[in-house]
């Protein structure tokens, strides 16, 4: 999405791990199957989490076999909520540090249920800002799912970003007034396509 939440996964990852901690990274439909990758080309080795994974007892069987001191979840919006309880959990019983990054709001404009869970159960809770840009220059505050370059307002809530088949699927990031009117920088082909359903606020 261009938040820059997945580059500081990987920084946070990257600099406990030199300071001789032990951790792992996990994510959830990241674009690199089996890693998290950031936009500006780096990636690193993760665990998948998928329905059904109990990350409670990933940790434990982790701390088991050597010192687990954290854990970096990248696209947690898409973890289920009993998997950010789980990651209480992490935290509350075994001692271990949790980093969870992802998106507030989805492209319909309302919270992921991933995302509401962790935001009732964490600690602390801390924006990136990273001055995301809309096409016109005002703040990005939504991010825009496009269909063969239209902006739809429904859909399935998992959808990976995949320009290379059909329909192709992208995502824009984009102000609260061209969220509403569906309308891409000109020459870029969409045009104003309506209100939609609700309001995104899929704050970077």
């Amino acid at each position: 999405m261009g938040s820059g939440k997945s580059t500081l996964a990987l920084q946070i990852h990257h600099n406990l791990s030199v300071r001789g901690l032990r951790g792992v990274l996990c994510t959830q439909l990241d674009r690199k199957s089996g890693q998290v990758s950031s936009q500006l080309g780096v990636s690193a080795e993760a665990i998948d989490v998928v329905e059904g994974t109990d990350l409670f007892t990933l940790a434990e069987a982790l701390q088991a076999d050597e010192a687990l001191d954290y854990m970096v979840c990248d696209e947690a919006q898409f973890y289920e909520p009993e998997q950010i309880e789980q990651l209480a959990r992490v935290v509350d019983e075994l001692d271990a540090d949790v980093y969870a990054f992802g998106l507030l709001t989805d492209f319909r404009g309302r919270l992921f249920p991933g995302t509401q869970r962790l935001l009732e159960l964490a600690d602390r809770s801390t924006e990136v800002d990273v001055e995301a840009r809309c096409w016109c220059g005002e703040r990005a505050t939504h991010n825009a799912r496009m269909v063969d370059g239209e902006q739809v307002y429904d859909g399935e809530l998992k959808v990976v970003d995949d320009p290379n088949v059909e329909p192709a699927v992208t995502y824009e990031l984009r102000c609260r007034l061209h969220w509403h009117t569906g309308e891409s920088a000109p020459g870029r082909g969409s045009h104003p396509t309506g209100r939609g359903s609700a309001g995104e606020n899929g704050a970077p």
